[in-house]
């Protein structure tokens, strides 16, 4: 199933607590949203598996996730009747059978995100939650030379938070583009996978060289250093959406999630 949802009133993608128990209304999750929405139209217990976890805050265009529901239901009643047990900020864009041996973590060969900033000196009205905001001038053709550096398979550990549980920081950054728009940064970016944080983390130590406080050549040196403490700061969540895994086209998912 293809999911989209707006991040801002959620604690993250992860569910927080034990398959079936109520969350705390303090602490909902798009995962927890999106199960009880599932269990209603399968009629019984369903549990998910994502694509790839976004933290509080971060939105997904194009999150995919797998499930076993029961055969009797079609895919438009998968969609309607689960779109319509969940919040408005959520809803399912579209579902696939898929054979067993599919899953939407491990079967995913590339993951990608876009992070979008505001940059001008007022802060931004309208679409602020979707929005990171940058007073001071931006040079994103800087930004982007800088940023072709970290292309490659690479230990990422100058660009991983203190907290993150993979195993080792090696991974394959495949593009990275940096784009101005009038008054709106774009930094669109694909890995085979991402480590917690990275995106938010490689977009800080970027704003560092677009307001001209570091050389171009920095962010390779923070890449070869692998030192989390000499690097930017973590950039807000808001300007970030996960737009999407990509899969292998056999499996026979919509175009927008297939390579």
């Amino acid at each position: 199933m293809g999911v989209e949802y707006d991040g801002s009133a959620f604690s993250g993608w992860q569910r927080l607590t034990r398959p079936g128990a109520p969350e705390r209304p303090d602490e909902p999750t798009v995962q927890g949203a999106l199960e009880r929405a599932l269990s209603f139209v399968a009629g019984r217990p369903i549990d998910t598996v994502c694509a790839g976890r976004t933290d509080a805050g971060v939105h997904g265009a194009g999150q995919v996730v797998h499930f076993d529901g029961p055969a009797d239901r079609d895919v438009r009643g998968w969609v309607l009747g689960t779109t319509s047990q969940l919040p408005p900020s959520v809803c399912a864009r579209w579902c696939v059978p898929v054979a067993d041996d599919f899953h939407a973590r491990f079967s995913a060969r590339a993951r990608r995100y876009r992070y979008r900033i505001l940059n001008r000196t007022v802060r931004p009205a309208l679409q602020r939650q979707y929005l990171s905001w940058e007073r001071r001038p931006l040079d994103a053709d800087a930004m982007h030379r800088a940023a072709q550096a970290l292309l490659g398979e690479n230990d990422f550990s100058a660009f991983r938070t203190v907290h993150c549980q993979a195993p080792h920081a090696r991974r394959e950054l495949q593009y990275i583009h940096v784009r101005r728009e009038t008054d709106i940064v774009e930094v669109e970016v694909q890995a085979n996978a991402f480590l917690h944080h990275m995106v938010r983390n490689i977009v800080g130590s970027l704003l560092v060289v677009g307001r001209g406080d570091a050389a171009e050549g920095w962010i390779a040196e923070l890449l070869a250093g692998r030192d989390r403490t000499l690097a930017g700061p973590t950039a807000p969540a808001a300007g970030l959406v996960f737009l999407g895994p990509r899969y292998p086209a056999e499996w026979g998912l919509p175009a927008d999630v297939s390579l």
